[in-house]
């Protein structure tokens, strides 16, 4: 088989791969917290015909070997966690985090989850839950007769209740930071999950270290670039036209040595 067709079919799949991330980013750009997906390509083995610097007689050496690629595949997706638009809302329970972190949810498994929405909400027992009803850990309760709610930069919640016109404070919001961010399992549902790649969370107040402050009644959006993406999209649909282009050369190729022997 002409090894040309084994190449472009990679570069084919490559693209598909490319072009679903660019997808995923695209249907994501109104999503609060979302992070995009950046795909990370590898060349293939090498048939080494002859070694660089080979000796091609007593006194010379080749300057160049023969080396040939068998073409590419998808080694990885990398979440590119750059800090999104902040958009005020003007909702005393959303928060958006200006840095580094990431707030931290009990799951249904029990387990910890991480996320970047800030999009907080009160359930029935007065807890503090994100947007799927998750607490929020460490856990923080409001009280039944809670008039306003007051997030500090640094995360300390406090409220005001009715008939006391000093606020009280009620709760402290902390962030988790990694050493790699981009190793986290994302889970869907705006959450993440530490992995042995992202290496276990440092835990601290907002602002402290190198960790983001906290904004309240604001809101972190996607930090997908559309025009970015759209050229990215143009970018990945012609370089598979290319890469058909070729399988279609090389089957022509095949096809006339296979009338030539007849």
């Amino acid at each position: 088989m002409n090894p040309a067709l084994w190449i472009s079919k990679t570069g084919i799949q490559a693209q598909d791969a490319r072009l679903g991330a660019i997808a995923n980013n695209l249907a994501n750009v109104n999503t609060v917290g979302f992070k995009r997906d950046r795909t990370v390509f590898e060349d293939l083995f090498y048939q080494v015909e002859r070694q660089p610097g080979a000796r091609v007689d007593d006194n010379n050496a080749a300057p160049s070997g023969v080396q040939l690629g068998n073409g590419t595949r998808l080694v990885g997706t990398q979440k590119v966690f750059t800090t999104g638009n902040i958009t005020t809302t003007g909702q005393s329970l959303d928060v958006a985090i200006v840095g580094q972190g990431f707030l931290q949810v009990q799951m249904s498994n029990g387990e910890i989850g991480y996320t970047r929405a800030g999009q907080l909400q009160v359930n029935a027992e007065g807890r503090l839950v994100n947007a799927q009803g998750l607490p929020i850990q460490p856990e923080i309760t409001l009280p039944a007769n809670a008039t306003s709610v007051s997030i500090s930069e640094s995360g300390l919640v406090s409220v005001t209740v009715s008939g006391d016109a000093t606020q009280t404070e009620v709760g402290q919001l902390t962030l988790a930071n990694f050493v790699n961010p981009t190793g986290l399992l994302a889970l869907g549902d705006n959450l993440f999950q530490e992995t042995a790649a992202s290496g276990a969370p440092v835990v601290g107040n907002p602002g402290s270290d190198a960790l983001g402050k906290l904004k309240q009644g604001a809101l972190e959006g996607s930090n997908v670039q559309v025009v970015e993406e759209m050229v990215d999209m143009i970018a990945a649909q012609r370089t598979y036209e290319m890469n058909t282009k070729v399988l279609s050369a090389a089957d022509n190729m095949m096809q006339y040595l296979a009338q030539s022997v007849r």
